[in-house]
């Protein structure tokens, strides 16, 4: 039974850092591709950002140069690096993996508040 577990959320200043934890269980997670993605009040979830299991790191552009993802393969965790948090940061952020027939895992998600 694949289980993905957030961490870290919470509230922040503009300008302000946090870091998302995710533990992965029921994969191997060596051989995992990991994204975190959010979703806005209102608004359709969205990619974040994504890592291969190589270790090789995609960003959307509204976040390119103030997250950072990365992973620790003997802890089964991905992180996220958050800097410079704006209120449109603000959302619930969520884990994901994705299994056989391309089916999607989900964490239960963290909140993010970014207050101006």
């Amino acid at each position: 039974q694949v289980q993905l577990v957030e961490s870290g959320g919470g509230l922040v200043q503009a300008g302000g850092s946090l870091r998302l934890s995710c533990v992965a269980s029921g994969i191997i997670f060596s051989l995992a591709s990991m994204g975190w993605y959010r979703q806005a009040p209102g608004k359709q979830r969205e990619l974040v950002a994504g890592i291969t299991n190589g270790g090789s790191p995609n960003y959307a552009d509204s976040v390119k140069g103030r997250f950072t993802i990365s992973r620790d393969n003997a802890k089964n965790t991905v992180y996220l690096q958050m800097n410079s948090l704006k209120p449109e940061d603000t959302a619930v952020y969520y884990c994901n993996t994705k299994g056989a027939r391309n089916f999607d895992y989900w964490g239960q998600g963290t909140q993010v508040t970014v207050s101006s």
